[in-house]
Order: structure tokens, then C-alpha cells, then sequence
């Protein structure tokens, strides 16, 4: 296994996100790597904004389902020691938005849940499929137990 400097947790605020991270920050422990972590909003309007807008984590938006957003986001980088410089809100469409990230900042390994689809589900595609499939670097699907989405 290699020695892993950059580790970045995508997350998606499901009820099993903390499963994940704790797996990245354990890692990352393990490995003494920085870790970052990104939120891609998919399911929020943005009409002034093109796909790979990044959002400012310290500016006031006005919108309060995009304040919502980056409340949660700053939440678990407070509970995982992730510096606010580390952690990425942006806009798009998430297996794409992650990858950028992770090439951006030279991240080493991508750490994802993975929901275990088959069948046509996992034909139509899940993004934890086309990130593993996709990236540059190393990509850990960690599968989360069915019912807790």
C-alpha cells in the first residue's frame, strides 16, 4: 500500500457519513496525511452559477438552504480537525466536481461511500462507480449497510 499524503473525504451528508469519515480520519492518522473534505451541492438552484462554482464557506449567501449546506459541511470538519482552507462546498455534478478536487490539490487517495447498487441502478451509474472508475489516484468505496440512507 503506499503512503498516502493527501486524503479527500467526499461527502454526501447521508446518515452513514460519519462511517466514512471516521474511516478517512483513520487513515489519515494512520498515514499522517492532511485531510480534506468535499460537498458537491446537486439538488440546490443555483441560477447565477455555472457547474464548478466553488462556494465561499465564509461569506453570508443569503440563501438559507445554501447556509444549511455549509453548516453541515462545517460541522464534520470540526468534528474531523479539518482546517476550513481543507474543505471544498461546491456546485455541479458531484462525480466530476470530486475528481477536479482531487487533481487540483494533488490529493492521493478519495475516500467515498458506496451505496452497493446492482443491477440497473448500478448501470445507470452511482458516483462512487465513476469516481473509482475515473480518478487519477487511489479511491476507497467504503459500503454503507443497506436501509440507512
Amino acid at each position: 500500500m503506499s503512503d498516502y499524503k493527501h486524503i479527500l473525504l467526499a461527502v454526501d451528508f447521508s446518515k452513514q457519513g460519519d462511517a466514512v469519515a471516521e474511516k478517512a480520519k483513520a487513515l489519515a492518522t494512520t498515514f499522517q496525511a492532511k485531510l480534506s473534505i468535499v460537498h458537491v451541492l446537486d439538488n440546490i438552484p443555483m441560477p447565477d452559477a455555472y457547474y464548478g462554482t466553488l462556494i465561499s464557506l465564509t461569506e453570508n449567501s443569503g440563501d438559507p438552504l445554501l447556509e444549511a449546506e455549509k453548516a453541515k459541511l462545517m460541522v464534520i470538519g470540526d468534528q474531523f480537525n479539518v482546517e476550513i482552507s481543507n474543505q471544498w462546498l461546491l456546485w455541479g455534478i458531484p462525480k466530476q466536481e470530486i475528481i477536479n478536487v482531487a487533481e487540483q490539490q494533488q490529493v492521493d487517495l478519495i475516500v467515498v461511500g458506496s451505496h452497493g447498487r446492482h443491477g440497473l441502478a448500478l448501470l445507470l451509474g452511482s458516483t462512487a462507480n465513476s469516481i473509482l472508475h475515473t480518478a487519477k489516484c487511489d479511491v476507497l468505496a467504503v459500503r454503507l449497510k443497506e436501509g440507512n440512507f
